[in-house]
C-alpha cells in the first residue's frame, strides 16, 4: 500500500522536454546545475542529439500528485548503451546469447555526462513520503508499460541515493578522480601541498608545453567568437573520430548552449603561433566546474593535461569553484592531485534469471571499485593526506 498522502500519486512520461511546463522544471531542478537546466534539455533536442534516430529518446519522467506535478527525472528510451559512462555492454550481450531483447531499456541520467547530481526532482513533500519499495515498484512498472526490459538511474546525488537504496535492486559502484581545493589561493599554494617529486614534475611538464610555443586563451559565453566556437568543435569531433566513434554532439547543440545557457560555458583555447590548435569545453555550476569536452587535430607534449587539468584548475580558482568533476575513468589524474571518489548507479533488470546473475556480478565488483579505490587513495602525491 503506498504511504498515506500517496494514493494519488501516479507516473508518467514525456516525449520531449517541451511537454513539460518550463515554470515546474525549473521550480524543481533549480538553476545552478547546468546539466539540469531546462534550456540543456531543449538544446539537445533541437539539435537532433537526444531523438528516436539517435538511439536517445526523450522518455522524461513526471510524478504527480492529485494531478499536479509533484517530480521531475530526465529520462530516455534507449537502443544502445553509449554516451552513458556506466557499462553494461556484456549484460546485453548475454542476454543477446540467450535470444532475449536487452534493448529498449529505460535511462534516468544526464545524457553523455558521467557527473554526479541529482536525478529525482521531487517536491520535499513527496520526497518524505516516497519509500524506496514505492519508488522502484513504480519505476519496474513504468519500464513494462513502455515496453523496455530494465530500467537504469545514473549518477544519482546522495539525497537520491538515500531514495534508492533497496535490497532488490540493484546498486553499482564506480570510481572517478576529482580535483578539490583545499584552501589553495592560487595553483603554486596547490602544487606546494604535492610531494617534491610531483610538483616538479607537474613544473616540467607546464615548461614543456611552453617551450612548445603555446599559450592559452579563455572565452566566456556569448562572447565567444563564432570562429571560435567552429574550431572547438572540430576540435571536439576529432576526438571521437580518431577512435572510429561517432561524435555525439552536433555544432548547433553548441550553438544553443552559448546563446540559453552563457552563465554556465567557458572555453579554454591552446593557441601556437597565432592559430587555435586545441580546446576544453568547461561548464560551471554552483561550486563545481565541469570538464566535460576536450579536442586537438595534432599531437603535442602534455597538452591535454595542460588545457583540461592545469588550465581548469586555474578557471575554477578564478571562478571561485572549489571542485572539478573531470569526468571518467582518466587513473592519470591521479598523479596530478585528483582525488578519487565513489560514483553509484541503480539497476532494475525485470529478467528474474538476469537478475540473480547480474546482481552477482555487481557485488563482485563492487568489492573490486572499493579495493581500487582505497589503493588510489594511499598512493595520492600530497605530502600530507588531504581532508574529507
Amino acid at each position: 500500500m503506498s504511504p498515506p498522502g500517496l494514493s494519488a500519486l501516479t507516473l508518467e512520461t514525456c516525449t520531449s522536454i517541451t511537454a513539460i511546463p518550463p515554470q515546474d522544471w525549473q521550480r524543481l531542478a533549480g538553476e545552478t546545475n547546468p546539466f539540469l537546466r531546462y534550456e540543456f534539455f531543449q538544446a539537445l533536442e533541437e539539435s537532433g542529439c537526444t531523438s528516436a534516430d539517435t538511439g536517445w529518446t526523450p522518455c522524461h519522467l513526471v510524478f504527480r500528485t492529485g494531478g499536479r506535478i509533484a517530480g521531475l527525472a530526465p529520462g530516455f528510451l534507449k537502443s544502445h548503451s553509449m554516451g552513458e559512462y556506466v557499462f553494461d555492454w556484456a549484460w546485453a550481450d548475454a542476454y543477446q546469447r540467450h535470444g532475449l531483447d536487452y534493448y529498449p531499456k529505460l535511462l534516468i541520467a544526464i545524457p553523455f555526462t558521467p557527473s554526479t547530481g541529482p536525478r529525482l526532482l521531487l517536491e520535499p513533500a513527496l520526497r518524505e513520503q516516497l519509500t524506496p519499495a514505492l519508488l522502484h515498484d513504480l519505476l519496474d512498472t513504468l519500464t513494462e508499460r513502455l515496453g523496455a526490459h530494465s530500467w537504469h538511474l545514473l549518477f544519482p546525488d546522495a539525497k537520491d541515493q538515500m531514495l534508492l537504496r533497496h535490497d532488490q535492486e540493484l546498486h553499482r559502484l564506480g570510481c572517478q578522480f576529482h580535483w578539490h581545493n583545499h584552501g589553495y589561493r592560487s595553483f603554486e599554494d596547490f602544487l606546494a601541498e604535492l610531494n617534491s617529486r610531483k610538483r616538479k614534475s607537474i613544473r616540467k611538464e607546464r615548461r614543456q608545453v611552453a617551450e612548445q610555443g603555446i599559450a592559452f586563451a579563455r572565452y566566456h559565453g556569448r562572447d565567444i567568437p563564432d570562429e571560435v566556437l567552429t574550431a572547438f568543435h572540430v576540435f571536439y569531433q576529432a576526438t571521437y573520430l580518431k577512435r572510429g566513434q561517432r561524435p555525439y554532439l552536433t555544432k548547433p547543440f553548441f550553438e544553443l548552449l552559448r546563446q540559453r545557457l552563457p552563465e554556465h560555458l567557458h572555453l579554454v583555447m591552446a593557441v601556437r603561433e597565432g592559430k587555435l590548435i586545441a580546446g576544453a569545453l568547461f561548464l560551471a555550476g554552483q561550486d563545481t566546474l565541469y570538464g566535460r569536452y576536450w579536442g586537438c587535430l595534432d599531437e603535442y607534449n602534455h597538452l591535454h593535461f595542460e588545457t583540461c587539468y592545469y588550465q581548469g584548475i586555474e578557471l575554477a580558482m578564478d571562478l571561485g569553484l572549489k571542485h572539478i568533476d573531470a569526468g571518467a575513468q582518466g587513473e592519470h589524474k591521479l598523479v596530478r592531485g585528483f582525488e578519487p571518489i565513489i560514483t553509484h548507479s541503480w539497476h532494475g533488470i525485470l529478467h528474474p534469471g538476469f537478475r540473480d546473475a547480474i546482481d552477482n556480478f555487481t557485488r563482485e565488483e563492487a568489492d573490486q571499485v572499493l579495493g581500487y579505490f582505497e589503493d588510489a587513495k594511499s598512493v595520492l602525491p600530497f605530502r600530507q593526506q588531504p581532508p574529507d
